[in-house]
């Protein structure tokens, strides 16, 4: 499973928003999520994938980035 799936199925299971009508490369504000569910993502990813993602990627608002941002702190941390 892609980095963009887990994403997916935890937003879906975590705030009940049918990944299926986010747009993987739509802002995630404009689709309304707030900044404090945006924040509470980013930790719940954080717990998910067992990373922690640093003060550069805050400003990241959609899940195409989130997943890119995943990516590359998870191959960063491999190395």
């Amino acid at each position: 499973m892609s980095s963009l799936e887990e994403i997916q199925k935890l937003i879906h299971e975590k705030y009940d928003l049918d990944p299926a009508k986010l747009d993987a490369n739509a802002s995630l504000r404009e689709a309304g999520v707030d900044s404090l569910t945006l924040v509470e993502m980013l930790f719940s990813i954080e717990d998910h994938f067992g990373i922690s993602v640093p003060e550069k990627y805050s400003d990241v608002d959609t899940l195409s980035a989130l997943a890119a941002a995943v990516d590359e702190i998870r191959a960063a941390q491999a190395t």
